[in-house]
């Protein structure tokens, strides 16, 4: 059997500001460590993997210990371990996720913080035969619970958008199929092209009463295309297998993924990474775990990730357990969502790199990586495939 490596993002789970975190207005975040901060953090599995040995963090363990190969307790360290910096022009899934999968994105996405243009909202009302209300930015469940019973009322469509580059509709399932909702999500993805084109369309449904409405798990999102070859299409092309686990086939609009499990939620997302390595396949298995970020990030709800952290942890060390020989397992994150930090939005952090496998040297630093894209040149070479994306591989540091 082949080599299998099962990339890993924990959906903002990031550990400091970025340098250049200022210019986004996020000198100060801070998401791992504000978990850690929190006095409940209990994450065995990450911390054997060295995320407690990574330099320049908050939460990095003392120096008082003379091997950097131990932690606190004096357990080896069995991963290798480093940050990423972030090279794209944004903060949010689709660039994060683009720049893991090997491209660096120098423009920003389009945002609308004063809503979207008039003549927008007229095609999309053309198109749905549907009225709009509120188009403008908005927290997800307070929208619902502001314009849901005049929705329900009258039917029309909840638009909105946030600080990152999105449009996002949000309708009750029982006043708009799930699918009439889905198809309306497409029609605003074909107008939301070029000057206008955002990151992600994405139909945020709900349901319940007024005034207890609740945002359902049937959230899809439609991205644009990547701009440019990913290393997901280069697998592909390789004849090699890409699964995609949560919004992964989403965020890509699904190109280069030839399998795809829908986001279920943390838990269920990673029963079923428990299920795909049961199986007999090569190639990458590419895994979003979007709880953190959805439900406890932009929230403010720090108990709540910590909480969501530790439970993963769990599951983390259980894929440890099922690893074949070849395997590699690679987790990362997209960006940060600080849940003690001002505001509810993305913040601009460095992100862990932290890898495990039988292939690997044990207890190396990986030191701060340049991009996100260093990511998708090491699964390429580790896999053997033919790839030249935007990063630079860190495979002969990382493989015995």
């Amino acid at each position: 059997m082949g080599r299998r490596v099962f990339l890993m993002v924990l959906d903002s789970v990031g550990i400091g500001e970025a340098p250049d975190a200022e210019h986004f207005d996020d000198v100060g975040c801070d998401t791992f460590g504000t978990c850690v901060r929190s006095g409940r953090i209990c994450v065995p599995n990450l911390e054997r993997l060295g995320i407690f040995q990574i330099d320049g963090t908050s939460f990095k363990s003392g120096e008082e210990k003379t091997d950097s190969n131990t932690n606190k307790y004096g357990q080896k360290i069995i991963g290798c371990y480093g940050k990423m910096q972030e090279q794209s022009a944004g903060k949010d899934t689709t660039m994060g996720h683009w720049e893991i999968a090997g491209i660096v994105s120098p423009k920003p996405m389009p945002t609308y913080p004063e809503g979207f243009p008039k003549e927008i909202l007229d095609e999309f009302e053309k198109v749905t035969g549907r009225g709009i209300l509120c188009n403008k930015p908005y927290s997800g469940t307070a929208v619902i619970r502001d314009y849901g019973q005049e929705h329900v009322e009258t039917g029309k469509l909840i638009v909105y958008t946030s600080v990152d580059s999105v449009f996002q509709v949000a309708a009750h399932e029982n006043i708009v199929p799930l699918e009439e909702l889905y198809e309306d999500c497409r029609k605003a993805r074909k107008i939301l092209q070029g000057e206008h084109g955002v990151g992600r369309v994405i139909a945020r449904p709900f349901v319940g009463e007024y005034p207890d409405y609740e945002r359902t798990v049937n959230r899809h999102d439609f991205s644009l295309e990547p701009p440019k070859k990913t290393v997901l299409d280069a697998i592909t092309e390789s004849g090699l297998a890409t699964i995609g686990v949560g919004k992964i086939s989403d965020i890509f609009a699904g190109r280069g993924i030839q399998k795809s499990y829908p986001n279920r939620g943390n838990d269920r997302n990673m029963e079923q990474v428990l299920e795909i390595m049961d199986e007999d396949f090569e190639g990458l298995c590419f895994i979003n775990l979007v709880d953190f970020d959805m439900i406890y990030g932009h929230r403010n709800d720090v108990e709540g990730y910590t909480d969501a952290l530790n439970a993963v942890d769990v599951q983390i060390g259980q894929m440890m357990k099922k690893m074949r020989p070849g395997d590699l397992l690679m987790i990362t994150a997209d960006h940060g969502c600080d849940p003690g930090f001002k505001g509810t939005d993305h913040s601009r952090e460095y992100t862990p790199c932290l890898c495990y496998g039988d292939m690997l040297r044990q207890g190396v630093n990986l030191g701060t990586r340049k991009s996100f894209a260093d990511i998708a040149q090491t699964v390429a070479q580790y896999l053997g495939v033919d790839y030249r994306g935007d990063g630079e591989s860190f495979y002969s540091i990382l493989v015995k």
